[in-house]
């Protein structure tokens, strides 16, 4: 077993030493036993423990669930993108250092994806340089969107090019999704039902900006099930077979590009799992759990089984498109 949708907190963070002000730079405050407080901004963001940096603590519940190896990334609001891209620089390479810390200390059974400010697509560029060719992390996690741009948006193609030319494992995350405002009831309905519509547009901008087409090398994850996606490609395929517009802004048919991506199977229903291996396929599919936050899968393994997948398809899900997702073997 793969688990490829982990996070990361670290457990102490610089300090700011940025030109500007007012910045809502992270820190972490002792809280109750193994916890700590992430504060942004003099407020407490979350509060999460020592799984989310303890790599004994990891490996310990790695062993109890199966888990062969991790694929470690941080907790999706350390990405930032809000920030001056110098001041996103020196949050992302203190993310990175500490991931590959981790990684170089279980190498077996960690592999890590590192942060970039992709505010500025240049200094991102850079920095997914370092983190790959001397940090020697396995590739990037990318926000749902930056600051509003989707990711599907021409300005940010040319860090997809330098992504697909040097082989990185994207993985994308909802963070700060739209619709909000429509939700009734606590702020906890974020992750519950605001997460899958913002995953699920964010797949489809790389979809209508013929990006996956163009650059067939892009290896792309989409956490949360890829959210909407599997249900707006129906749609979006019909839109394509009778609204000229959309035939015209699109490369080909959506669901030959939509097979291009990589899904985690963070759905918590055999039944919705079974559909989207029959919509993406079952190369496609990898086993993901949010661990350590609340709403994580706590058995991955049973998950998968649960679906009642053939043997094949169930080493696939479990490990082997992880693989090839992590470009660690070719198909």
């Amino acid at each position: 077993m793969i688990d490829v949708h982990t996070h990361v907190v670290p457990e102490h963070f610089p300090g700011y030493i940025g030109r500007g002000t007012d910045v809502p730079w992270p820190s972490a405050v002792p809280a109750h036993a193994c916890h700590r407080h992430v504060m942004v901004s003099g407020k407490v963001y979350r509060t999460v423990s020592h799984q989310c940096w303890s790599c004994s603590v990891r490996l310990a519940d790695m062993d109890e669930r199966g888990v062969e190896r991790q694929v470690l990334s941080p907790m999706p609001e350390l990405l930032a993108p809000w920030l001056d891209a110098a001041d996103g620089r020196l949050l992302c390479r203190h993310l990175n250092d500490t991931i590959a810390a981790m990684v170089a200390g279980a190498p077996e059974r960690f592999t890590g994806l590192g942060a970039v400010p992709l505010q500025d697509v240049s200094v991102a560029i850079e920095e997914l340089d370092r983190l790959l060719h001397r940090t020697r992390l396995a590739g990037v996690e990318l926000p749902s969107h930056v600051n509003g741009i989707a990711l599907g948006d021409m300005h940010l193609r040319p860090f997809f090019e330098a992504a697909a030319e040097w082989g990185a494992a994207i993985f994308v995350h909802p963070l700060r999704p739209c619709g909000m405002e429509r939700l009734v009831g606590p702020p906890a309905l974020e992750q519950v039902l605001a997460f899958p519509g913002e995953i699920g547009l964010a797949g489809a901008s790389l979809l209508t900006s013929g990006r996956l087409a163009e650059l067939p090398a892009l290896r792309v994850a989409l956490s949360h099930g890829g959210g909407s996606l599997a249900m707006l490609l129906p749609r979006l395929r019909q839109g394509h077979a009778c609204l000229p517009p959309v035939r015209d802004a699109l490369p080909g048919d959506p669901l030959v590009d939509a097979r291009r991506l990589w899904i985690d199977d963070l759905v918590y229903d055999a039944p919705t799992l079974r559909h989207l291996v029959a919509v993406f396929g079952a190369d496609r599919v990898l086993a993901g759990s949010d661990y350590p936050f609340a709403i994580m899968d706590t058995d991955p393994a049973a998950s998968i089984d649960a679906a009642a997948f053939d043997a094949p398809t169930r080493a696939a899900l479990r490990s082997g498109n992880a693989r090839r997702w992590l470009g660690e073997e070719t198909r």
